[in-house]
């Protein structure tokens, strides 16, 4: 079990740093610019994302960022960005709330696809 979860913390620190930048952007899309909760958090995640992808790679999984790595983290946990950006729309929930959840959800489930699929160890 320890291993599962080896390199967490320091995923946990790029984490806190990313959610600010996510924050951020996703309140001044969604309250200043007046976009829905969807396309703010998806913005938003992007941006963060390709910070922590890159700090990730380097800190806590030691691994080359690769293009094709990188591509692939947008696309799922954009998707995931989507999905609870588009909840948040249709529940009509505080947009606080919808990027805490994606937060939460992010921090492990980010933590589990990069490990395993985006920066996994292959053997030569």
């Amino acid at each position: 079990m320890r291993l599962l979860w080896k390199g967490f913390s320091s995923y946990t620190v790029v984490g806190v740093a990313n959610t600010l930048i996510h924050w951020q952007i996703f309140f001044l899309l969604s309250v200043g610019a007046d976009l829905s909760q969807a396309v703010s958090n998806l913005a938003a995640f992007c941006v963060a994302a390709s910070f922590s992808f890159y700090m990730n790679a380097l800190y806590t999984f030691d691994a080359k960022a690769s293009v094709g790595g990188y591509l692939l983290f947008l696309g799922a946990m954009g998707g995931l960005s989507l999905g609870v950006g588009h909840a948040g729309d249709v529940w009509k929930l505080h947009g606080l709330l919808t990027v805490a959840m994606f937060s939460a959800l992010s921090l492990v489930l980010g933590f589990l696809f990069s490990k395993y699929v985006v920066f996994r160890e292959r053997n030569a």
